[in-house]
Protein backbone atom coordinates (compact mmCIF):
# COMPACT_ATOMS: atom_id res chain seq x y z
CA UNK A 1 0.00 0.00 0.00
CA UNK A 2 1.33 2.88 -0.45
CA UNK A 3 0.05 7.11 -1.75
CA UNK A 4 1.01 10.27 -2.33
CA UNK A 5 -0.73 13.80 -1.81
CA UNK A 6 -1.44 17.03 -0.88
CA UNK A 7 -0.97 18.19 3.27
CA UNK A 8 -3.79 20.11 2.85
CA UNK A 9 -6.18 17.15 1.96
CA UNK A 10 -4.89 15.00 3.70
CA UNK A 11 -4.68 16.89 6.59
CA UNK A 12 -9.01 17.67 6.69
CA UNK A 13 -9.27 14.23 5.98
CA UNK A 14 -7.86 12.52 8.84
CA UNK A 15 -9.39 15.49 11.09
CA UNK A 16 -12.77 14.48 9.74
CA UNK A 17 -12.20 10.54 9.82
CA UNK A 18 -10.81 11.18 13.69
CA UNK A 19 -14.03 12.82 14.67
CA UNK A 20 -15.63 9.52 15.56
CA UNK A 21 -12.41 8.29 16.66
CA UNK A 22 -12.36 7.04 20.92
CA UNK A 23 -9.38 6.72 22.99
CA UNK A 24 -11.73 4.71 25.31
CA UNK A 25 -12.70 1.32 23.90
CA UNK A 26 -11.47 -2.09 24.36
CA UNK A 27 -10.82 -2.66 20.26
CA UNK A 28 -7.19 -1.56 19.51
CA UNK A 29 -7.89 -0.96 15.58
CA UNK A 30 -11.05 1.50 16.73
CA UNK A 31 -8.19 3.92 18.46
CA UNK A 32 -7.18 4.23 14.72
CA UNK A 33 -8.37 5.44 10.89
CA UNK A 34 -8.94 2.82 8.71
CA UNK A 35 -6.42 3.88 5.14
CA UNK A 36 -8.09 2.02 2.25
CA UNK A 37 -6.13 3.09 -0.84
CA UNK A 38 -7.10 2.39 -4.99
CA UNK A 39 -5.86 3.33 -7.61
CA UNK A 40 -6.75 7.00 -7.79
CA UNK A 41 -8.10 7.69 -3.68
CA UNK A 42 -7.54 7.20 -0.61
CA UNK A 43 -10.65 6.51 2.03
CA UNK A 44 -9.83 7.04 5.58
CA UNK A 45 -12.70 5.91 8.22
CA UNK A 46 -13.07 6.52 12.06
CA UNK A 47 -15.45 4.54 13.30
CA UNK A 48 -16.98 4.37 17.77
CA UNK A 49 -19.16 1.69 16.63
CA UNK A 50 -22.25 4.05 16.91
CA UNK A 51 -20.97 6.88 14.38
CA UNK A 52 -18.92 6.06 11.67
CA UNK A 53 -16.88 9.06 9.37
CA UNK A 54 -15.35 8.07 6.07
CA UNK A 55 -13.07 11.01 3.86
CA UNK A 56 -12.40 10.32 0.25
CA UNK A 57 -9.12 12.33 -1.09
CA UNK A 58 -7.47 12.13 -4.80
CA UNK A 59 -4.50 11.02 -4.54
CA UNK A 60 -1.06 9.98 -6.50
CA UNK A 61 1.57 6.97 -7.01
CA UNK A 62 -1.41 4.70 -5.27
CA UNK A 63 -0.79 1.38 -5.01
CA UNK A 64 -3.97 -0.20 -3.35
CA UNK A 65 -4.10 -1.89 -0.23
CA UNK A 66 -5.38 -1.14 2.95
CA UNK A 67 -3.90 -0.86 6.82
CA UNK A 68 -5.11 0.79 10.60
CA UNK A 69 -2.88 3.61 11.48
CA UNK A 70 -3.36 5.45 14.85
CA UNK A 71 -5.23 8.24 14.49
CA UNK A 72 -3.68 11.01 16.76
CA UNK A 73 -0.47 9.68 15.60
CA UNK A 74 -1.18 10.43 11.89
CA UNK A 75 -3.11 13.60 12.51
CA UNK A 76 -0.09 15.16 14.63
CA UNK A 77 2.36 14.03 11.87
CA UNK A 78 0.46 15.38 8.84
CA UNK A 79 -0.20 18.50 10.76
CA UNK A 80 3.28 19.20 11.62
CA UNK A 81 4.95 18.06 8.53
CA UNK A 82 6.99 20.56 6.68
CA UNK A 83 6.51 19.75 3.21
CA UNK A 84 2.75 20.34 0.79
CA UNK A 85 3.24 16.44 -0.10
CA UNK A 86 3.40 13.43 2.08
CA UNK A 87 3.94 10.02 1.28
CA UNK A 88 2.63 6.72 3.18
CA UNK A 89 3.61 2.93 2.56
CA UNK A 90 2.89 0.50 4.18
CA UNK A 91 4.56 -3.47 3.66
CA UNK A 92 3.69 -6.44 4.36
CA UNK A 93 4.70 -6.82 8.09
CA UNK A 94 2.30 -3.42 8.58
CA UNK A 95 5.06 -0.98 9.38
CA UNK A 96 3.59 2.03 8.41
CA UNK A 97 6.36 4.55 6.81
CA UNK A 98 5.18 8.25 6.29
CA UNK A 99 7.60 10.55 4.72
CA UNK A 100 7.54 14.37 4.01
CA UNK A 101 10.44 16.61 3.22
CA UNK A 102 13.41 14.96 5.14
CA UNK A 103 11.62 13.43 7.66
CA UNK A 104 10.52 9.95 8.25
CA UNK A 105 8.58 8.33 10.64
CA UNK A 106 7.79 4.28 11.01
CA UNK A 107 4.87 3.62 12.78
CA UNK A 108 3.41 -0.02 13.60
CA UNK A 109 -0.01 -0.59 11.68
CA UNK A 110 -2.83 -2.88 12.57
CA UNK A 111 -4.80 -5.20 9.76
CA UNK A 112 -7.14 -3.89 7.78
CA UNK A 113 -9.11 -6.82 8.96
CA UNK A 114 -9.11 -5.93 12.66
CA UNK A 115 -11.48 -2.80 11.99
CA UNK A 116 -15.25 -4.02 12.29
CA UNK A 117 -16.93 -3.16 9.15
CA UNK A 118 -19.55 0.26 9.24
CA UNK A 119 -23.13 -0.72 8.68
CA UNK A 120 -24.80 -0.45 5.18
CA UNK A 121 -27.68 1.16 4.48
CA UNK A 122 -30.25 -0.37 1.84
CA UNK A 123 -30.91 3.44 0.43
CA UNK A 124 -34.29 2.67 -0.55
CA UNK A 125 -35.54 5.81 0.68
CA UNK A 126 -33.70 8.92 0.27
CA UNK A 127 -34.12 12.48 0.86
CA UNK A 128 -31.85 15.57 -0.66
CA UNK A 129 -30.92 18.59 0.30
CA UNK A 130 -28.23 21.69 0.50
CA UNK A 131 -25.60 21.40 3.17
CA UNK A 132 -25.89 24.86 4.12
CA UNK A 133 -29.64 24.17 4.52
CA UNK A 134 -29.14 20.85 6.77
CA UNK A 135 -26.41 22.97 8.81
CA UNK A 136 -29.05 25.66 9.48
CA UNK A 137 -31.56 23.11 10.37
CA UNK A 138 -29.03 21.23 12.87
CA UNK A 139 -27.74 24.29 13.99
CA UNK A 140 -30.64 26.06 14.72
CA UNK A 141 -32.26 22.78 17.24
CA UNK A 142 -29.47 21.03 18.68
CA UNK A 143 -29.41 23.31 21.70
CA UNK A 144 -32.35 21.59 22.55
CA UNK A 145 -31.29 18.34 22.84
CA UNK A 146 -31.63 16.47 25.94
CA UNK A 147 -28.54 15.08 28.03
CA UNK A 148 -30.56 12.86 30.53
CA UNK A 149 -29.46 9.60 29.23
CA UNK A 150 -32.75 8.24 30.73
CA UNK A 151 -34.87 9.22 28.13
CA UNK A 152 -32.40 7.79 25.66
CA UNK A 153 -35.03 8.83 22.61
CA UNK A 154 -34.51 12.51 23.16
CA UNK A 155 -30.97 12.49 23.42
CA UNK A 156 -31.42 12.72 19.31
CA UNK A 157 -33.42 14.74 16.96
CA UNK A 158 -36.89 13.82 15.08
CA UNK A 159 -36.50 14.10 11.27
CA UNK A 160 -40.33 14.17 10.23
CA UNK A 161 -40.82 14.21 7.02
CA UNK A 162 -45.19 14.74 5.16
CA UNK A 163 -46.30 16.80 2.73
CA UNK A 164 -43.36 17.69 1.48
CA UNK A 165 -41.99 19.14 4.52
CA UNK A 166 -38.81 17.67 6.57
CA UNK A 167 -39.33 19.25 10.32
CA UNK A 168 -35.99 18.71 12.70
CA UNK A 169 -37.23 18.63 16.39
CA UNK A 170 -35.12 18.48 19.75
CA UNK A 171 -36.76 18.48 23.15
CA UNK A 172 -35.07 18.00 26.66
CA UNK A 173 -38.63 18.26 29.26
CA UNK A 174 -37.92 22.56 29.41
CA UNK A 175 -37.72 23.63 25.93
CA UNK A 176 -38.35 22.29 22.36
CA UNK A 177 -37.17 23.40 19.13
CA UNK A 178 -38.41 22.97 15.53
CA UNK A 179 -37.07 24.07 11.75
CA UNK A 180 -39.19 23.02 9.06
CA UNK A 181 -38.43 23.38 5.26
CA UNK A 182 -39.53 22.02 2.12
CA UNK A 183 -37.59 18.98 1.05
CA UNK A 184 -38.16 16.35 -2.07
CA UNK A 185 -38.12 12.70 -1.03
CA UNK A 186 -38.84 9.31 -2.68
CA UNK A 187 -41.08 8.78 0.09
CA UNK A 188 -44.64 10.26 1.14
CA UNK A 189 -44.20 10.19 4.72
CA UNK A 190 -41.23 8.99 7.17
CA UNK A 191 -39.86 9.62 10.92
CA UNK A 192 -36.45 8.61 12.36
CA UNK A 193 -34.58 9.59 15.42
CA UNK A 194 -30.82 10.60 15.14
CA UNK A 195 -28.30 11.03 18.20
CA UNK A 196 -26.96 14.47 19.04
CA UNK A 197 -23.55 13.45 18.73
CA UNK A 198 -23.96 12.42 15.61
CA UNK A 199 -25.80 15.32 13.90
CA UNK A 200 -22.51 17.66 15.82
CA UNK A 201 -20.50 15.91 13.59
CA UNK A 202 -22.70 16.13 10.50
CA UNK A 203 -23.10 19.89 11.33
CA UNK A 204 -19.13 20.09 11.52
CA UNK A 205 -19.12 18.20 8.02
CA UNK A 206 -21.65 20.53 6.17
CA UNK A 207 -20.12 23.10 4.25
CA UNK A 208 -21.93 26.56 3.77
CA UNK A 209 -22.91 25.84 -0.01
CA UNK A 210 -25.33 24.84 -1.81
CA UNK A 211 -24.04 21.13 -2.64
CA UNK A 212 -26.00 18.21 -1.79
CA UNK A 213 -26.08 15.72 0.77
CA UNK A 214 -28.07 13.12 0.31
CA UNK A 215 -29.85 11.30 3.62
CA UNK A 216 -30.36 7.64 3.09
CA UNK A 217 -32.59 6.04 5.67
CA UNK A 218 -31.84 1.78 6.70
CA UNK A 219 -33.68 -0.05 9.10
CA UNK A 220 -31.45 0.79 11.84
CA UNK A 221 -28.61 3.10 10.63
CA UNK A 222 -28.62 6.69 8.78
CA UNK A 223 -26.08 7.56 6.10
CA UNK A 224 -25.77 11.34 4.91
CA UNK A 225 -23.66 11.38 1.61
CA UNK A 226 -21.71 14.47 0.75
CA UNK A 227 -19.72 12.96 -2.08
CA UNK A 228 -16.31 13.34 -0.39
CA UNK A 229 -17.73 12.77 3.21
CA UNK A 230 -20.14 10.28 4.25
CA UNK A 231 -21.45 9.98 8.03
CA UNK A 232 -23.41 6.80 8.86
CA UNK A 233 -24.75 6.79 12.63
CA UNK A 234 -27.17 4.45 14.09
CA UNK A 235 -30.77 5.49 15.01
CA UNK A 236 -32.29 5.48 18.65
CA UNK A 237 -35.27 3.52 18.79
CA UNK A 238 -38.35 4.51 20.55
CA UNK A 239 -41.37 6.92 20.69
CA UNK A 240 -40.62 10.27 20.53
CA UNK A 241 -42.97 13.51 21.89
CA UNK A 242 -45.33 14.44 19.72
CA UNK A 243 -44.05 18.12 19.39
CA UNK A 244 -47.26 18.82 17.50
CA UNK A 245 -49.70 18.33 20.57
CA UNK A 246 -47.25 20.00 22.93
CA UNK A 247 -46.86 23.67 20.97
CA UNK A 248 -49.86 25.58 21.98
CA UNK A 249 -52.29 26.10 19.05
CA UNK A 250 -53.87 29.50 20.54
CA UNK A 251 -52.46 32.18 22.87
CA UNK A 252 -54.22 34.95 24.71
CA UNK A 253 -51.30 37.40 23.99
CA UNK A 254 -48.97 38.03 20.73
CA UNK A 255 -46.28 40.28 20.66
CA UNK A 256 -43.10 41.12 18.32
CA UNK A 257 -39.85 42.46 19.45
CA UNK A 258 -36.20 43.13 17.92
CA UNK A 259 -34.64 39.98 18.44
CA UNK A 260 -31.31 41.72 19.31
CA UNK A 261 -32.56 43.81 21.86
CA UNK A 262 -34.29 41.26 23.49
CA UNK A 263 -31.18 38.90 23.64
CA UNK A 264 -29.19 41.68 24.50
CA UNK A 265 -31.47 42.60 27.39
CA UNK A 266 -31.65 38.69 29.03
CA UNK A 267 -27.78 38.64 28.60
CA UNK A 268 -27.31 41.67 30.62
CA UNK A 269 -29.71 40.69 33.36
CA UNK A 270 -27.65 37.59 33.24
CA UNK A 271 -24.36 38.44 34.22
CA UNK A 272 -25.61 38.70 38.51
CA UNK A 273 -26.36 34.68 37.64
CA UNK A 274 -24.13 31.98 37.98
CA UNK A 275 -23.81 28.22 38.44
CA UNK A 276 -23.12 28.81 42.09
CA UNK A 277 -25.86 31.67 42.66
CA UNK A 278 -28.76 30.70 40.38
CA UNK A 279 -32.61 32.61 40.20
CA UNK A 280 -35.13 32.62 37.36
CA UNK A 281 -34.83 36.21 35.17
CA UNK A 282 -38.55 37.76 35.71
CA UNK A 283 -40.32 38.84 32.54
CA UNK A 284 -43.32 41.70 33.01
CA UNK A 285 -44.96 41.89 29.55
CA UNK A 286 -47.52 45.00 29.29
CA UNK A 287 -48.58 47.06 27.38
CA UNK A 288 -45.91 47.82 24.69
CA UNK A 289 -42.83 47.64 26.83
CA UNK A 290 -41.23 44.31 28.36
CA UNK A 291 -39.69 44.44 31.48
CA UNK A 292 -36.84 41.87 32.89
CA UNK A 293 -35.05 41.52 36.07
CA UNK A 294 -33.11 39.05 38.64
CA UNK A 295 -31.92 39.21 42.21
CA UNK A 296 -29.53 37.18 43.58
CA UNK A 297 -26.95 36.97 46.47
CA UNK A 298 -24.51 39.71 44.16
CA UNK A 299 -26.94 42.00 43.77
CA UNK A 300 -30.48 42.77 41.32
CA UNK A 301 -30.34 43.94 37.90
CA UNK A 302 -33.15 45.87 35.81
CA UNK A 303 -33.68 46.24 31.95
CA UNK A 304 -36.41 46.95 30.09
CA UNK A 305 -37.12 47.21 26.14
CA UNK A 306 -39.47 48.04 23.73
CA UNK A 307 -42.22 45.59 22.54
CA UNK A 308 -45.54 45.97 19.96
CA UNK A 309 -48.37 44.51 21.34
CA UNK A 310 -49.51 44.17 24.70
CA UNK A 311 -49.03 41.42 27.49
CA UNK A 312 -51.69 42.37 29.50
CA UNK A 313 -49.11 42.49 32.70
CA UNK A 314 -48.27 39.01 32.38
CA UNK A 315 -44.97 38.32 34.58
CA UNK A 316 -43.28 34.91 34.05
CA UNK A 317 -40.24 33.62 35.02
CA UNK A 318 -37.53 31.64 32.86
CA UNK A 319 -33.71 29.85 33.63
CA UNK A 320 -31.87 32.65 31.40
CA UNK A 321 -29.88 29.89 29.75
CA UNK A 322 -32.61 28.04 28.02
CA UNK A 323 -33.90 31.76 26.82
CA UNK A 324 -30.62 32.28 25.78
CA UNK A 325 -30.01 29.55 23.74
CA UNK A 326 -33.61 30.33 22.02
CA UNK A 327 -32.56 33.81 21.01
CA UNK A 328 -29.53 33.25 19.84
CA UNK A 329 -30.98 30.46 17.34
CA UNK A 330 -33.56 32.92 16.05
CA UNK A 331 -32.25 34.25 12.76
CA UNK A 332 -34.49 36.97 12.33
CA UNK A 333 -34.48 40.57 13.14
CA UNK A 334 -37.74 40.70 14.71
CA UNK A 335 -39.42 37.58 16.67
CA UNK A 336 -42.88 36.97 17.42
CA UNK A 337 -43.51 35.92 21.30
CA UNK A 338 -46.65 34.42 21.87
CA UNK A 339 -47.94 33.37 25.67
CA UNK A 340 -51.16 32.93 27.82
CA UNK A 341 -49.76 32.81 31.82
CA UNK A 342 -47.22 32.86 33.54
CA UNK A 343 -47.35 29.07 34.09
CA UNK A 344 -47.76 28.67 30.29
CA UNK A 345 -45.06 28.03 27.48
CA UNK A 346 -43.69 30.72 25.67
CA UNK A 347 -43.25 30.02 21.80
CA UNK A 348 -40.89 32.58 20.27
CA UNK A 349 -41.97 31.89 15.95
CA UNK A 350 -41.14 34.04 12.94
CA UNK A 351 -43.52 37.22 12.29
CA UNK A 352 -44.35 35.49 8.73
CA UNK A 353 -44.57 31.68 8.44
CA UNK A 354 -43.18 28.69 10.27
CA UNK A 355 -39.94 27.82 9.15
CA UNK A 356 -38.91 27.52 13.08
CA UNK A 357 -40.62 27.49 16.53
CA UNK A 358 -38.56 27.57 19.87
CA UNK A 359 -40.56 26.75 23.03
CA UNK A 360 -39.16 27.74 26.16
CA UNK A 361 -41.47 26.54 29.95
CA UNK A 362 -41.34 28.83 32.68
CA UNK A 363 -39.63 28.57 36.27
CA UNK A 364 -42.70 28.95 38.97
CA UNK A 365 -41.81 32.27 40.54
CA UNK A 366 -42.08 32.58 44.32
Amino acid sequence: MKFTCEKALLAAAVNAASRTVTSRTSIPALEGVLCEVSTTTVTLTGFNLATGIRAIIDVENAEPGAVVINARLLGDIVRKSSDDYITVEADERLTVTIKSAMSEFKLMGLAATDFPALPETENDLTVELSQSLLKSMIGMTIFAVSDNENKLIHTGELFDYHDGRLSVVAVDGYRLAVRREEVASTADRFKFVVPGAALRECEHLCADTDDPITISLGSRHITFDMGDRVLISRLIEGEFLNYEAAIPRESKYKLAASTEELRDSVERVSLIISERLKNPIRCLFSDGRLKIWCQTALGRANDEIAVEGTGGETEIGFNNRFLQDALRAVPDEKVRIELSSGLSPCVFSPLEGDSYTFMVLPVRLK
